[in-house]
């Protein structure tokens, strides 16, 4: 027969305030601030909206990472919008409550979870969280807020910190009362948003909800919207107002056989001045944008900073372009460089060498998958690659390349100490015919003639796989040797 272990007196402490609500909210003024938060746990779980409410108008702490619940019990729609009515009774008041220090209500889920963990009854860690200010002793503290409880406290803004993703579909019942919140308390709450996620949804309701945001809190962009670039035009002012902007991407822009040049002229040069104001980018995403071959030099002369980040895939590109990258000052610190699909097969080897030898001090991801090189032009880039003293990750898969070269980029790379992983295309000796028939054992013995190598030359550790399409649904397929099978070839 198992014992139950005795109840903290904390937990019991809590379970006799929610008993009685009045109780509760008469004891908000002279409750310990430890108290504070395995009450709210409590009563945001149990669902006492009343008792939330009067909580977060005599919250001691600076921020109340509110999302951190939400994430774990999954809480009914009105307790979340108990806790917001909360805050707007307090910031419709002239003077604010005396232990109240609320700068900020963190509705993000995934941030400052370990909150409710350490202050779920024991010590241990407390003083952590609390300002300097707040730190033991308590009641020497509390005599001096005392001394001020006649003074009007100024009334600063509070932030709202959310991370956003707007989608078409049913409107999010959280979202838009906390929109309704911010319209009504302008001025005094400010919606801040580090992270934006653009889906599928009209121009003109991505336009209302941005209105109401700090586009300046914005650290993180990402718009995955198939958009037309006109469209893209529209958007480009609100870009520009996100003056943090640490991470961009942006993929599907197409261009309309409706548009005039010169109209079309216009709304490039709308989207690439805004970069002008984007003095924080470090990683920049570019995937199947249709109106950048022959203007990608346009965007580039309007960067800031240099790049940590830069991904240009599935995009058509000129050589001329490909020239202008090679030759720009903010590449030449690129931790991650990713070209795939980037069709390089007619173009000279000389900028892509360009490139990657002028990030070759700080290069350590490098993908150049389904670019169309050839044997000479890889051939060419390899001095450049054998610079690359960060380096710990290449992929060139689905290039058709030779048995003969591939055992040459071993050589070029064996010195690499960094380089722990090197995805290839299988080599053209190991298909059948022109039809892309892989002959599963000759490549198998091809791959173990690599891994021989690079034993011999002391670098077993170094781990070399090829990957190719699946003839049948066109997924990734990785030999090690032996073929690791996508689904689509396992038995029903």
């Amino acid at each position: 027969m198992s014992i139950r272990a005795p109840r903290r007196l904390l937990e019991l402490a809590g379970q006799s305030l929610l008993r009685s609500e009045a109780l509760a909210i008469a004891a908000l003024e002279e409750l310990p601030m430890e108290l504070f938060p395995p009450l709210f746990t409590a009563a945001f779980a149990g669902g006492h909206n009343e008792i939330l409410k009067a909580m977060v108008q005599a919250w001691p702490f600076a921020c109340l990472p509110l999302g951190a619940l939400m994430r774990e019990q999954q809480p009914h729609q009105e307790t979340f919008q108990a806790a917001l009515d909360g805050l707007d009774v307090l910031l419709a008041q002239e003077v604010r409550p005396r232990r109240w220090k609320l700068q900020v209500l963190d509705l993000r889920k995934k941030a400052r979870q370990n909150f409710w963990t350490v202050w779920s009854g024991t010590r241990t860690g407390i003083c952590s969280f609390l300002e300097p200010e707040e730190a033991p002793p308590m009641r020497k503290r509390q005599k001096v807020d005392g001394s001020r409880v006649g003074l009007k406290q100024p009334l600063a803004p509070v932030e709202v910190l959310i991370d956003l993703c707007l989608k078409e579909g049913t409107p999010d019942e959280s979202l838009t009362y906390l929109i309704k919140k911010v319209k009504q308390r302008r001025g005094l709450l400010h919606l801040c948003c580090k992270k934006l996620k653009i889906f599928a949804m009209p121009l003109q309701n991505i336009k209302k909800i941005l209105k109401m945001v700090q586009l300046d809190s914005i650290q993180d962009l990402e718009v995955n919207c198939t958009w037309k670039l006109s469209t893209l035009g529209q958007f480009a002012p609100h870009l520009g107002q996100m003056g943090s902007l640490r991470r961009l991407l942006l993929s599907h822009i197409h261009m309309s056989s409706h548009t005039t040049q010169v109209k079309e002229e216009q709304c490039v040069s709308q989207f690439t001045s805004q970069f002008l104001s984007l003095h924080h980018l470090q990683e920049l995403y570019l995937d199947s944008i249709s109106f950048l071959e022959g203007r990608l030099d346009q965007l580039l002369r309007c960067l800031r900073t240099p790049l940590e980040t830069l991904s240009i895939t599935n995009c058509l590109l000129s050589e001329l372009d490909l020239t202008h990258l090679s030759q720009c000052p903010n590449v030449s610190q690129l931790k991650d460089l990713d070209l795939s699909g980037v069709s390089l097969t007619c173009m000279s080897a000389e900028p892509l060498q360009v490139l990657i030898e002028r990030a070759s001090a700080t290069l350590q991801d490098l993908d150049l998958d389904e670019c169309g090189i050839m044997d000479s032009q890889f051939s060419a880039i390899l001095p450049a690659l054998s610079r690359c003293s960060q380096l710990t990750i290449f992929s060139f898969c689905g290039n058709p390349i030779s048995m003969a070269v591939l055992e040459n980029l071993l050589r070029h790379t064996i010195g690499l100490s960094k380089l722990s992983h090197v995805l290839y295309p299988a080599p053209l000796e190991s298909y059948e015919d022109v039809y892309g028939t892989l002959h599963l054992g000759i490549l198998a013995h091809l791959h173990a003639r690599l891994k021989q190598m690079l034993q011999e030359l002391g670098r077993p550790n170094m781990v070399w796989f090829s990957a190719n399409p699946c003839p049948h649904c066109g997924d990734r397929t990785f030999y090690d040797p032996e073929p690791i099978r996508c689904p689509c070839y396992l038995p029903a």
